[in-house]
């Protein structure tokens, strides 16, 4: 009777552990209100939820810029946290001190499935993973409405002498050549972060210089021209008249409508188009920053943001479990069928065979080797919190490029000194 009631016990116990094992969850989600990384929780949380109907999600949504990266570290500081939050990879990344605040992933069966290059992005200073990938690597150039172009015989510059041209011929014509979207602050900083590819083919050690505190924006003249383009661009009347209260939302529809013929921005903007402007969808270009030379034309490129579990996640196993899945072959064609907005980084992942034109524009610079060249931010961990705001007095004439550039480079020590960086 005791070997029976004991036999009893024991299936009894694991019948409890396999319950609890799968009981029902409730997965917290922090992300941004932009309509791509709407679509992509959409469509994974629909597909995970019929592999595992235990499991539900609650997800909420953060502003973007300084008041989104205040409330992503405020919540990790009061473990307030959701389980899973989006966020930066990169210098911003390094900044929530990962060690300490993110759970390591290392261990996920799938992490061998992330490219390096990115892996690179979301690693901690002791060497583990902490971060992973949510959506495609990015471009960070300029849209262009492909029906003004043709209109005006206009040809996709090589340089920027040829952009300002083409640009004032588009005013001419009675047209905004430029939208401009200060309403998102956030928006304000493209002519600058997207010029590093041109800053990189002239000064190819400034990321390690600009890091040690040997290279400043002010006193290099490659870096300080993105701020000068700004300053131009803007003294030229080349914006749209309400660019100080016009927001991302409405840059992308001028520029897929034909509003506006250019619209600087990261490439994630074809998703945006692709779900409130699809008519238009084959009237949206796209191209790179062009530089001073047209021989040394490429593209700066972003990594995508990343998904992270806090180390004090209330659903830690779970939600690093949906983690696992996420950076899978499967979830990722999901994510490239959902939104084809530009190559992912998860191994053998393929877009779809039908891709919007400007995505076709953006990857020829993939495809050639020297061609692309990561962003700043992902090469140094050192980025001032206050760019967007300089950047939009530049904009807006109320302060130079040179009195800009000089600003942007206190703004950055105060950062390097709270990393603690040498030589700072």
């Amino acid at each position: 009777m005791r070997m029976i009631a004991a036999k009893i016990l024991t299936a009894s116990i694991a019948s409890l552990l396999a319950g609890a094992a799968h009981a029902d969850v409730t997965l917290t989600i922090l992300a941004d209100t932009n309509p791509e990384s709407v679509a992509f929780f959409d469509a994974l949380t629909k597909a995970y939820a019929e592999k595992r109907p235990d499991i539900t999600f609650d997800i909420e949504s953060r502003p973007g810029g300084s008041e989104g990266d205040n409330m992503v570290k405020t919540r990790l500081a009061t473990g307030e946290m959701a389980d899973i939050f989006q966020y930066n990879s990169g210098s911003l990344f390094q900044a929530l001190k990962p060690q300490q605040t993110l759970a390591d992933l290392s261990g996920l069966s799938n992490a061998g499935h992330i490219q390096e290059s990115f892996k690179a992005v979301v690693t901690a200073p002791d060497g583990s993973l902490r971060g992973a990938p949510f959506g495609p690597a990015m471009g960070g150039g300029i849209f262009y409405n492909r029906k003004i172009y043709a209109d005006l015989g206009l040809e996709v510059p090589k340089t920027w002498s040829e952009f300002i041209a083409n640009s004032e011929k588009i005013k001419a014509a009675g047209k905004v050549a430029i939208a401009q979207t200060y309403g998102d602050t956030w928006t304000s900083q493209l002519f600058v972060l997207a010029d590093f590819y041109n800053v990189n083919a002239v000064v190819p050690n400034f990321a390690k210089d600009y890091t040690e505190n040997r290279a400043k924006y002010a006193t290099t003249p490659a870096a300080a021209k993105g701020f000068e383009h700004l300053e131009q661009t803007g003294k030229a009347g080349f914006f749209n008249a309400d660019f100080g209260a016009a927001k991302f939302d409405d840059g992308m529809r001028m520029v897929a409508t034909g509003e506006a013929a250019h619209y600087p921005m990261l490439t994630f903007g074809i998703g945006n188009v692709a779900q409130n402007f699809a008519a238009n969808l084959p009237d949206l270009g796209f191209f790179a920053q062009p530089g001073d030379d047209a021989a040394k034309n490429g593209l700066t490129i972003w990594m995508p943001s990343a998904l992270y579990v806090p180390a004090d996640a209330e659903n830690l196993e779970e939600a690093k479990t949906f983690l696992d899945w996420m950076i899978s072959k499967e979830a990722c064609e999901l994510m490239a069928k959902t939104v084809p907005s530009g190559p992912y980084l998860i191994k053998d992942c393929q877009l779809p065979a039908n891709i919007p034109q400007a995505v076709s524009d953006m990857l020829p610079y993939f495809e050639t080797d020297g061609r692309t060249a990561p962003a700043l931010e992902f090469l140094s961990p050192v980025k001032g919190p206050a760019l967007e705001q300089i950047t939009v007095e530049v904009g807006t004439g109320i302060r130079s490029a040179a009195d800009a550039a000089a600003l942007y480079d206190q703004d950055v020590e105060k950062q390097a000194k709270q990393l603690g960086l040498p030589n700072w």
